[in-house]
This record gives C-alpha cells, sequence and structure tokens, in this order.
C-alpha cells in the first residue's frame, strides 16, 4: 500500500490575536489526515501566542521570536519543513472547505507533476461569506508572467524538494518575494505543474499586496527587480497590461455579486 505523502503547512503571524484561532482551526480541521503543521510568529505582543500555545499538541513546531519580515519568517518555516509537500497559509486566510489538501494530495498522486495551484476568493472582514473579488489561475500560462502575472500564491502547493533545490524567499524583496519565489520555478527552472479548478483559501483584503495605490508601486519594482535578476526581458509596459486583465476580473465578480464560498 502506498503511503499517502506528508503536507507541511507553514502559517506566517504576527499580532494577530483576532484571526490567528480561526486559522489553526481550519487547518486542523482538514480532512487529510497527514499533516506537519508549522506556525511560525513574529514575536508577537498581543496574545498571539497565547493562543497559538493552547493548540500545540496539534503543532509539528512553533516559534514566537522576532524575525525580518514575512519572507524571512517563511523561511524559518521552511527550514522546519520535513513534509513532501509544502503549502503557506497565513494568519488571516483559511481553506475554502475542509477538503482541500485532499483533493490536493490526490493531483500530486503523479509523480511528474512538481506543484499545483488553484483559485482563491477575496472577502472583507465583516462580511466573510460574500466574495468581492475572485482571483482564478485558470488562464496561467508560464508565458504571462513576463507580464507579472502568476498562479494565486496562497493556492501553490509544491513538493519540498523543489525548494531544497532551487531556494526559498529572497529578503531583498519588500512585498513581491512571492512572486520572484515563483518565476524562478516556473519561468526559469520550468517546472512541471498543473491546475486544479477549485477555489483553495478565502483571503482578506488589506493585506500588503492588495492594498493602496503604493503597494502596486512597490510591486512594480519588485517585479521588475525580479525580471532583470533572473534575466527576463520585460518593462513596465509590459506589466501595467495586467492591471487591465485586473479590472476585468473586478468587473466580473461584481456581475455575479451575492456569490457565497463554494
Amino acid at each position: 500500500m502506498q503511503l499517502q505523502p506528508t503536507f507541511s503547512i507553514i502559517t506566517i503571524t504576527y499580532n494577530a490575536v483576532r484571526l490567528v484561532e480561526q486559522t489553526l482551526l481550519n487547518v486542523l480541521s482538514q480532512s487529510y489526515p497527514n499533516i506537519e503543521y508549522i506556525v511560525i510568529d513574529g514575536g508577537s505582543t498581543d496574545g498571539t501566542a497565547d493562543i497559538i500555545r493552547r493548540y500545540e499538541s496539534g503543532l509539528a513546531y512553533w516559534v514566537s521570536e522576532p524575525d525580518k519580515g514575512i519572507y524571512d519568517a517563511m523561511n524559518k518555516g521552511l527550514k522546519m519543513a520535513t513534509g513532501d509537500i509544502v503549502g503557506i497559509l497565513n494568519s488571516d486566510d483559511f481553506y475554502t472547505n475542509e477538503k482541500v489538501l485532499e483533493k490536493v494530495s490526490k493531483a500530486l498522486d503523479n509523480k511528474i507533476i512538481d506543484a499545483v495551484y488553484g483559485d482563491i476568493h477575496f472577502v472583507h472582514d465583516n462580511d466573510l461569506k460574500r466574495c468581492v473579488r475572485y482571483y482564478s489561475s485558470r488562464t496561467f500560462r508560464r508565458s504571462w508572467m513576463r507580464l507579472g502575472f502568476m498562479p494565486a500564491h496562497p493556492s501553490f502547493y509544491c513538493r519540498k524538494i523543489i525548494y531544497d533545490k532551487y531556494g526559498g524567499f529572497d529578503l531583498s524583496y519588500k512585498i513581491a518575494s512571492d512572486f520572484e519565489c515563483l518565476l524562478r520555478f516556473i519561468f526559469v527552472h520550468k517546472i512541471r505543474t498543473t491546475y486544479i479548478p477549485m477555489d483553495f483559501v478565502t483571503m482578506r483584503t488589506g493585506g500588503a499586496s492588495t492594498s493602496g495605490f503604493t503597494s502596486h508601486k512597490q510591486i512594480i519594482s519588485d517585479h521588475q527587480k525580479a525580471f532583470k535578476r533572473n534575466g527576463i526581458y520585460s518593462n513596465i509596459f509590459l506589466e501595467s497590461l495586467r492591471y487591465i486583465y485586473k479590472i476585468h476580473e473586478i468587473l466580473l465578480t461584481k456581475t455575479t455579486k451575492g456569490n457565497k464560498t463554494r
């Protein structure tokens, strides 16, 4: 009988006392049995660590200590991970249903595939049932990364050996180290990926990469830096085409307003 692979799920948190318990319970309630759950807290001062401590019997590893930001915390989690497949779920997000990891595992039964990705949706904190933006990775193509597109990172599940071989998150990026990481994996090293037509994760609006004009300027700056560092031709004009698509995506979500989580 073939053993089921182990998922290393990494949650990054900092001063999230109001949200972290929901995420912890959400991961621990997944139907998939083989989960190595790792929680990296950045030295919270608001009681977050006390909540994590309540659930430590369900955790493989957790720590609460200062770090150099979210990507440093992610790298700490990767360093501790011993599972076959790695996924990252931050403390203000949660799985859309209890069978997400079960379905990811089935997709990765195909040993040719290095990583999978799917869809996510965004909600406002005061109404977790109402989708305000649906981010589908269905149309993603490797070549589109030159325009700044990437699969929805919270839906990206990758074999640990890929991180071991090609590295983790570069701390020199302020917002878009996740983009640079996927650019390196998918575009440069051409890992083998497949799309799963499923809504993986519910994300609250207001994160660093989803809020404000300043953050979008920083994203473009980070993307251009990532292209240059990885020897990929692009420019600001090409990347601006991505925002036309995003406007279409938002308008499409509004035309189907009232969507509930799946």
